[in-house]
């Protein structure tokens, strides 16, 4: 089985803030209602997790630090980038940000 999640499709094409408390779609509902549990199965499955970020109106960076710190926090850093093919032809920078996020204060070049 192939994990993927696209946002736009998935989840919204309009990503919010960081928080629930900031409106709806947050990077914080993101984490919990979608890419924890997808990556936890992917992870269980020993398969690559794709996010395909391609097709929303943007990202807040806090909506991308949000889900993506989350997620390192409970897998670790060095397990999620390993285990994650992020998608963003339309703004390839998302991909070195979220990287940042994964890793932040990990020492990452």
């Amino acid at each position: 089985m192939k994990y993927i999640i696209k946002i736009s499709a998935d989840f919204t094409t309009c990503p919010g803030a960081r928080y629930y408390s900031d409106g709806p779609f947050s990077g914080e509902e993101f984490f919990d209602k979608l890419l924890s549990a997808k990556f936890g199965e992917s992870l269980s499955s020993r398969e690559k997790l794709t996010v395909d970020l391609d097709g929303t109106e943007g990202y807040a960076t806090s909506f991308l630090d949000e889900a993506f710190s989350r997620l390192a926090k409970k897998y670790n850093p060095k397990t999620v980038w390993d285990n994650l093919i992020l998608i963003s032809s339309e703004e390839p920078d998302w991909i070195d940000e979220i990287k940042t996020y994964i890793f932040d204060g990990e020492g990452v070049d």
